[in-house]
C-alpha cells in the first residue's frame, strides 16, 4: 500500500506562514494521480482545502483563495501546501490524501496521511 507521511505543522501566530509536506512512499509500485489536502476543525466535518492533478491543475476551497498555494513534486511523490495570512479559522488537523494506480494492475485505490496539527494562535 501507499504510506503518507506528513510534516510541518506547529503554532503559528495570525498572519504567519507555513509550509506542510506529504510524502507517498510505496515502493515506487504506485503512480500518484489527484493529490488533495483536507482539514478537520474541532467539533466540525473534515473539508476539503485544496487539490492538485497530476497533470497540475489546483483547484481551492473559498475561504483560502489567495491565501494557501497546493504543490507536488512528482519525482519525489510528494504534495505541498504553503498557507500565508495564516487565521485563527485555519486551527485545524490538516490531512493529505491521495489517489495512486497500481502500476501494474491499474487499479487505484485512495489513501489518507496521519494528519499534522495546525494552531493559529497569538
Amino acid at each position: 500500500q501507499v504510506q503518507l507521511v506528513e510534516s510541518g505543522g506547529g503554532l503559528v501566530q495570525p498572519g504567519g506562514s507555513l509550509k506542510l509536506s506529504c510524502a507517498a512512499s510505496s515502493g515506487n509500485i504506485f503512480s500518484m494521480n489527484d493529490m488533495s489536502w483536507y482539514r478537520q476543525a474541532p467539533g466540525k466535518e473534515r473539508e476539503l482545502v485544496a487539490t492538485i492533478t497530476k497533470g497540475g491543475s489546483t483547484n481551492y476551497a473559498d475561504s483560502v483563495k489567495g491565501r494557501f498555494a497546493i504543490s507536488r513534486d512528482n519525482a519525489k511523490n510528494t504534495v505541498y501546501l504553503q498557507m500565508n495570512s495564516l487565521k485563527p479559522e485555519d486551527t485545524a488537523v490538516y490531512y493529505c490524501h491521495v489517489r495512486a494506480m497500481h502500476i501494474v494492475t491499474r487499479t487505484i485505490g485512495t489513501y489518507w496521511g496521519q494528519g499534522t496539527q495546525v494552531t493559529v494562535s497569538s
